[in-house]
């Protein structure tokens, strides 16, 4: 870990981002949904659902879905009969899944909160461990893909969803300025918080290319990576496995 950690745009001490990023998803957790379509014009949704084909949920096998307090994840893979446990750092979101999980009627979830850089489970607990539009948000990221190596199981799968940086011609300038300059205000006509939806916007320019967070991955341990472009590499699916 360096001295300083970026939070959006803001240079800020490691514990300062931890704190500052739990304040943000605190704000934003009962209209996050509302979040996603502004963000994403709701292809969240569509991308989603091919993450989800992806992991390739099977029955009886344990999931971690990490960052997953909402639920739109562990939701799909439970349909296809996997045991998810739903952790996020964040209280606060994880009562809105729960609430959304009782609403849908859906039993069996565990709901866990947890610290992606010190997951409290033994090593090679996990078949699979997922996070979607959750990765950049964390502190120390080298540490929680460590820990994602450290519970999985031999053979366990490895898979991330989260935003990136386009490389088609023209669409990145025009995705700049949507959103740069529409997102936060969205975010406070729909929210009433601006601030929480401008650092969200911040981050994902500050993330590593998708070369870079392969590399990322691979360092932490994790064998046959791959990464899939969507919209040119708006957003990426990485996978690994550990052996």
């Amino acid at each position: 870990m360096t001295d300083t950690v970026s939070f959006g745009y803001e240079e800020v001490a490691p514990d300062e981002k931890t704190r500052r990023v739990g304040g943000v998803f605190s704000s934003v957790a009962a209209r996050y949904d509302i979040m996603n379509d502004a963000m994403s014009g709701g292809l969240h949704r569509v991308w989603k659902d091919v993450f989800v084909r992806r992991v390739k949920p099977r029955p009886g096998e344990a999931i971690l879905d990490m960052a997953g307090g909402t639920g739109d994840i562990a939701f799909r893979m439970a349909e296809h009969g996997a045991a998810v446990t739903v952790a996020d750092i964040n209280p606060d979101m994880l009562a809105v899944g729960i609430d959304r999980a009782a609403k849908r009627g859906i039993d069996g979830l565990v709901w866990s909160e947890a610290n992606a850089e010190t997951l409290q489970w033994p090593d090679r607990f996990f078949d699979a461990y997922t996070i979607a539009f959750g990765i950049r948000n964390v502190t120390d990221i080298p540490a929680a893909l460590r820990e994602a190596h450290r519970v999985l199981r031999r053979g366990g799968r490895f898979f991330v969803l989260e935003f990136s940086t386009t490389l088609w011609p023209g669409f990145a300038d025009v995705y700049d300025a949507y959103s740069h300059r529409l997102v936060p205000k969205l975010g406070e006509m729909l929210a009433g918080d601006a601030d929480s939806y401008r650092y969200l916007v911040e981050s994902i320019r500050r993330f590593p290319d998708m070369p870079t967070f392969e590399q990322m991955i691979k360092d932490a341990g994790f064998v046959q990576t791959r990464v899939e472009p969507m919209l040119g590499g708006l957003v990426a699916i990485h996978s690994g496995w550990k052996i």
